[in-house]
C-alpha cells in the first residue's frame, strides 16, 4: 500500500532529476505541449507502492505487468497517470473536458509506425522547402554565402507619436545579446541599427558605423515611451484598433561554410535583400485564399483580455504573413497528402510548432534562443518579438538541430516520443552518474496496432460521452517470446472528452484513482489551448467529435475564471460532484491518490469539502517535488516546487503517529518531510515548507470532520467548517512559528532541520511502538 511502501525519498529525488529536463525522461511529453505536467516518477512510483509485490526500489526498474487492474483518471490533462498505469499494463480510464488535452493523451497512446511517419514527415518537408526555402535564407557577412540559413530574425514593435504623426520603434533596450553564450555582448545601435559587439555594455563607445555612442537602455518602459522626433511622451498600449506594426531590427544565421573557424554565433542587421524576401512571401501569402488560417475572434477572457489592450482580434493577428504562408502551405499538405495515424501526428506537430510560430514569441538575449509563447503559462506580449525559421536547419555534420522552432525541431520530438512508447526506459543516478536502464517488456499503448473496441466489448464508461476506446491486437512485445507475449491479457484504453461531474462508472468497478486535478484559480488552459485548437479543428479530418465546437472553453471547466463568473464555490461543487462519481466507481478501500499544491491555504478548503462530502479520509498526505524551481512562470516567485500527494480511501487504516492535534505535533511531521526531501537532494524553501504544512492541514481536518459531516449545508458553510477545523488545530500561523524555532533559513532558503527524527517514524507521540487506527 501507498502509506507503507511509497519511498519519498527515492521518488523525490527521481522527481527532482526529471523535472530538471523532463523531455529526457520522459520524451513522450514532446508529442505536443500541456502545462504543469507532473513526474512520471512519481506516479509509477505510487503504481508499484499501491499494487507491487516488492520493495520500491527493486520494482522501480524491473518490467511490470499489472493487467487485473482497472486505472481512472477524471483530470488527465496531458495524460501523466494514464500513460504511467497504461505502460504497466492496468487498463485505463481517462476523461477530461478540454478537447485538446483528449487529443493529445490519444496521441501519446495510439500506435504510430514511425517509419511511415518519418517518410511523411520528409515529404512534408520537401515540398516545404520548395516553396519556402529563399524565405528563410540570408547571406553571410563573412564569406558571402547567399544561401546561410537564418535561425531567427528579430523584430521590434513601432507605434506612430501622437504629435508629429512619425513612426518610431519601441525599443525597451539595445542589448540584443549577452556574452553568457557568445564572446561578446551584441548592442543595437540606436541612430543607425547596426549591431555592435563590445566586451563592457557600462562602457560600450561609439558604433563603428555612424559613430554614435552605443548605449543599451531603451526609450520604452512602464508604458510610456519618448518620440526620437518632437519629444512627445507616448503611452503604449493604449486603446490601437489593429496590433502594432513590427520591424525587422536584427538576423541570427547559421553559416555552414564559417562555422568550423567561427567563434560564437552569426548576428547581422537585416540587408536589403532580407527586407525583400519577407515583402515576396507576404505578396504570396495575399494572393492565396486561405483554407485553414483561422479567422476566429479572439474571446474575452482572464487571459486574451491582454492581447486585446493590444489590438489583437483575431487569432490570425498574432502571426506575420511569412509565417501565415508557412503554416497554410503545411496545413493543405497535411491535409491532401497524408493518411490515418501519420496525418493525425502531422496535424499534432503543426499544433505544436504554432507555439514558435507567431509574433509573441521573444528572444532570449542570454540563452540565445526563441521562448515559445507559453513558456510563462499566459499570453506575453512584449515590444521585441522573434520568429524562427519554419523550417528548422540541420547540422551538416552531426544532423542535430541548429535552433529552435522549425518543423525539423517537432519532427524529431516526435518521433522520439513515439519511439519511448516502444522501448520505454527510466534513469537510474548512482555516484553522480547517470545510466539509461531499458525497461524490456513494458510498452506504452494497445500495442503495435490500433483497432476500434468489437461490438461485444463492454465499455467500462455508460456510453454517450465523445471517447476513444483502443484494444490490442495481439503480436510480441520487445523483449518477450511470442508466446510470454500471448500470455499477457489484452489493455483496455478508455478516453472521454467529457466533464467527470458526468462521468458514470459502474460502481465498485476500477482499482484506483490518480490524478493531477486543477488548482482553483490556476492558469487557464482553456483560453491557452484555443490558440492551437482553432488552427487543428480546421486541420482534422471533418466528424473528429472532439472538434465539434468552436473553442475549448466550458462553462463546466473546474478552474476559478474572473470573465466566467466562475467562483470558488461552483469549484468546490465541481469538485464534490467528481470525488462523488470516484468513490460509487472505486472498489471498497481502494485509494484515491492526487497532486496538489497552492500558495494560500483557502485554495485547498474545496478539495478537503468535496473528499468529506463523498466520504473520504485522507490516510497520507505525501512530498514530492513537482515543478522546476528555474520555470520561468514561478522563477523568483514564493511558489514552491513541492506537490501534497494525497491519498484517500473510504475505509482502511491510518498510522496513529500521524494523527495529531497541535502545532508542535504538526510542525514535528513537517520536519520529517522536510528531512527525508533533504535525503533526496531536494533545496526545500519555506514556500514548500508552507505547502507541506498546508497539506497535514488539510489531511488532519478531514480525519476531524469525516464522523459529524453534513454534505447537505451549503458550500460556504462547509467551507467555513473546514477553516474553522483548521483554525483549531493551530493554522498555519503557529505551525510555522514552531518551525522557526527548530528551522534555520540560509540565504538562499534552504531549510534546515535541527531536530533527528530518525525514531518518529517508527514510534507514536507517548514513545510506544507505532500502530494502526481503523476507520
Amino acid at each position: 500500500m501507498i502509506e507503507k511502501d511509497f519511498d519519498i525519498s527515492f521518488i523525490a529525488a527521481l522527481a527532482l532529476n526529471e523535472k530538471q529536463i523532463q523531455q529526457n525522461y520522459r520524451p513522450l511529453i514532446g508529442v505536443h505541449k500541456w502545462f504543469a505536467r507532473r513526474p512520471g516518477t512519481l506516479f509509477r512510483g505510487l503504481l508499484l507502492s499501491e499494487f507491487g509485490q516488492g520493495k520500491l526500489q527493486d520494482l522501480y526498474y524491473q518490467a511490470n505487468q499489472l493487467p487485473d487492474i482497472i486505472v481512472a483518471d477524471p483530470f488527465m490533462g496531458g495524460g501523466t497517470p494514464i500513460l504511467e498505469a497504461n505502460r504497466l499494463g492496468c487498463n485505463v480510464i481517462g476523461a477530461d473536458i478540454n478537447p485538446m488535452a483528449h487529443w493529445i493523451v490519444e496521441r501519446e497512446i495510439a500506435a504510430l509506425d514511425i517509419d511511415k511517419y518519418r517518410q511523411g514527415a520528409d515529404q512534408l518537408l520537401a515540398h516545404l522547402r520548395e516553396q519556402l526555402a529563399g524565405y528563410y535564407e540570408t547571406t553571410c557577412q563573412i564569406c558571402s554565402n547567399r544561401h546561410a540559413p537564418v535561425k531567427y530574425f528579430i523584430w521590434v514593435k513601432t507605434q506612430v507619436c501622437s504629435a508629429c504623426q512619425q513612426t518610431y520603434d519601441l525599443f525597451p533596450g539595445y542589448t540584443l545579446a549577452t556574452n553568457n553564450r557568445h564572446p561578446r555582448y551584441v548592442l543595437i545601435c540606436r541612430h543607425c541599427g547596426e549591431l555592435n559587439e563590445v566586451d563592457n555594455p557600462k562602457e560600450p563607445g561609439s558604433c563603428y558605423q555612424c559613430h554614435e555612442k552605443l548605449i543599451t537602455t531603451g526609450p520604452a518602459r512602464a508604458n510610456r515611451c519618448l518620440c526620437p522626433h518632437c519629444q512627445t511622451i507616448n503611452r503604449y498600449p493604449g486603446t490601437p484598433d489593429a496590433p502594432y506594426p513590427h520591424r525587422m531590427i536584427a538576423l541570427e544565421y547559421h553559416c555552414p561554410t564559417c562555422r568550423p573557424a567561427h567563434k560564437g554565433r552569426f548576428f547581422k542587421k537585416p540587408d536589403a535583400h532580407d527586407l525583400a524576401r519577407y515583402q515576396e512571401a507576404e505578396a504570396r501569402f495575399r494572393q492565396l485564399s486561405p483554407q485553414f488560417v483561422p479567422d476566429d475572434p479572439i474571446p474575452m477572457g482572464d487571459e486574451t483580455d491582454r492581447l486585446h489592450r493590444w489590438g489583437y482580434r483575431r487569432y490570425a493577428d498574432l502571426f506575420n504573413s511569412r509565417q501565415l504562408f508557412g503554416l497554410e502551405l503545411s496545413c493543405r499538405w497535411i491535409a491532401t497528402s497524408a493518411q490515418g495515424e501519420v496525418q493525425h501526428a502531422l496535424s499534432t506537430n503543426l499544433s505544436d510548432l504554432l507555439r514558435y510560430q507567431n509574433m509573441l514569441c521573444r528572444y532570449d538575449a542570454s540563452a540565445l534562443k526563441s521562448l515559445d509563447i507559453f513558456s510563462v503559462h499566459g499570453f506575453p506580449v512584449g515590444l521585441i518579438q522573434c520568429e524562427s525559421n519554419l523550417l528548422g536547419i540541420i547540422h551538416e555534420s552531426k544532423g542535430t538541430n541548429v535552433g529552435s522552432g522549425g518543423w525539423t525541431n517537432i519532427i524529431e520530438k516526435y518521433a522520439k516520443a513515439k519511439a519511448y512508447c516502444h522501448q520505454p526506459f527510466e534513469i537510474r543516478h548512482h555516484k553522480g552518474k547517470k545510466t539509461q536502464v531499458s525497461i524490456r517488456g513494458e510498452w506504452i499503448g494497445p500495442s503495435n496496432s490500433i483497432k476500434k473496441s468489437p461490438e461485444n466489448k463492454k465499455n467500462a464508461i455508460d456510453s454517450g460521452a465523445v471517447a476513444c476506446t483502443l484494444w490490442p491486437e495481439q503480436q510480441p512485445v520487445d523483449g518477450l517470446s511470442k508466446t510470454e507475449s500471448a500470455q499477457i491479457p489484452a489493455r483496455i484504453i478508455d478516453l472521454r472528452c467529457v466533464s467527470s461531474t458526468e462521468l458514470r462508472l459502474p460502481p465498485e468497478s476500477i482499482d484506483a484513482v490518480f490524478t493531477d486535478p486543477p488548482y482553483f484559480a490556476n492558469v487557464q488552459y482553456a483560453e491557452l489551448m484555443d490558440f492551437c485548437y482553432v488552427w487543428l479543428r480546421r486541420l482534422v479530418p471533418p466528424g473528429e467529435p472532439c472538434f465539434q465546437q468552436h473553442s475549448t472553453r466550458n462553462d463546466d471547466e473546474l478552474t476559478g475564471n474572473n470573465t466566467m463568473g466562475r467562483g470558488i464555490e461552483h469549484f468546490t461543487a465541481g469538485m464534490s460532484s467528481v470525488f462523488q462519481n470516484m468513490k460509487t466507481a472505486l472498489k471498497t478501500g481502494a485509494p484515491l491518490a492526487f497532486t496538489y499544491h497552492h500558495n494560500q491555504i483557502q485554495a485547498y478548503l474545496p478539495i478537503a469539502v468535496a473528499l468529506l462530502d463523498a466520504g473520504f479520509a485522507c490516510t497520507a498526505s505525501l512530498p514530492c517535488p513537482a515543478e522546476m524551481g528555474a520555470s520561468i512562470h514561478i522563477n523568483n516567485t514564493s511558489s514552491s516546487i513541492v506537490d501534497t500527494i494525497f491519498v484517500c480511501r473510504t475505509t482502511g487504516t491510518v498510522s496513529r503517529r500521524t494523527l495529531v492535534e497541535t502545532p508542535e505535533a504538526i510542525g514535528r511531521l513537517v520536519l520529517n518531510d522536510v528531512a527525508k526531501l533533504h535525503a533526496a537532494g531536494v533545496k526545500v524553501s519555506a514556500g514548500d515548507t508552507r505547502c507541506i504544512s498546508y497539506g497535514h492541514l488539510i489531511r488532519l481536518a478531514i480525519w476531524h470532520l469525516r464522523t459529524c459531516w453534513d454534505s447537505a449545508a451549503a458550500p460556504s458553510e462547509k467551507i467555513a467548517r473546514v477553516n474553522e477545523a483548521i483554525e483549531q488545530l493551530g493554522g498555519w500561523p503557529k505551525v510555522n512559528a514552531y518551525l522557526s524555532t527548530y528551522v534555520t533559513v540560509p540565504p538562499r532558503q534552504q531549510w534546515v532541520a535541527l531536530e533527528d527524527e530518525g525514531a518518529y517514524d517508527s514510534c507514536n507521540e507517548d514513545g510506544g511502538e507505532d500502530d494502526a487506527v481503523s476507520f
